[in-house]
């Protein structure tokens, strides 16, 4: 049994280890990508990192416990959801992606314009080599902690914006508009929608709504923020461990 991490965007799989420390089970987290390594040639957006997870997730063997967060979440949903995959279960957050009423946040909106989507990532990338906002300053109100604001600042290059672009540019107006057709009934897999209720961009009703038509269970986690993992590791280990115990261990 493995335990398989994905991270989102724009993150590291750096991202999970304090809560792997909390594991007592093999794990492993996957880079996406173009952040912090090449993206390999042909063609982009989340289609092709679906079929990139999908492969890793093969390559790994089953059976695997899938944990995604942000844009690794909504991987996770769709490779468990239209690809033949080893999962035996899968965790997501941010499911209200997946809702068709669901609109991207400000920053995800600006990315899917051009070109402003470019010239706003250029000046994220100027900042971390000067003064001004960079991708850890803008993150840390929602839970990124200075340690890995500067790791993800220090890969943060032209061709990590390029996959930001590709990505968001790939997922408008959301998700349901062409994934949510392959995932509007019961999972193959059990899963787990988590809902950190202090991320002030959460949308906790979207998620239920999301999570009732795939059998998925819906936890709230009461006070922690986007970050969750990286504010209270423990707690998200604990949750995690209850899930998985549910049906084996």
């Amino acid at each position: 049994m493995t335990v398989v991490f994905v991270h989102g965007v724009p993150e590291t799989p750096a991202l999970w280890n304090a809560l792997r420390d909390h594991l007592d089970r093999p794990s492993t987290a996957l880079r996406l990508p173009g952040f912090g390594s090449p993206r390999p040639a042909g063609p982009r957006g989340k289609e092709a990192y679906a079929s990139w997870l999908a492969d890793e997730l093969r390559t790994i063997g089953g059976p695997i416990d899938l944990v995604g967060h942000d844009w690794g979440s909504h991987l996770a949903m769709r490779v468990v959801s239209a690809h033949d995959v080893p999962v035996r279960s899968w965790v997501a957050d941010v499911a209200h992606g997946w809702h068709p009423d669901y609109q991207w946040h400000e920053a995800g909106a600006l990315w899917q314009r051009s070109p402003e989507g470019e010239e706003s990532l250029a000046g994220l990338r100027e900042s971390a080599s000067g003064s001004g906002h960079t991708f850890g300053d803008l993150l840390q109100p929602r839970g990124m902690t200075p340690e890995l604001g500067k790791e993800v600042d220090a890969i943060h290059d032209e061709e990590m914006s390029a996959a930001v672009l590709d990505l968001y540019r790939s997922a408008w107006p959301n998700f349901a508009a062409d994934w949510g057709k392959d995932f509007d009934r019961p999972a193959a897999a059990p899963g787990m929608v988590l809902v950190p209720t202090g991320d002030p961009m959460a949308r906790p009703a979207m998620d239920a709504e999301v999570a009732r038509p795939l059998g998925a269970r819906v936890v709230e986690l009461e006070g922690l923020t986007h970050y969750w993992m990286l504010q209270d590791p423990g707690r998200g280990a604990r949750v995690l461990r209850g899930f998985w115990d549910g049906f084996g261990g």
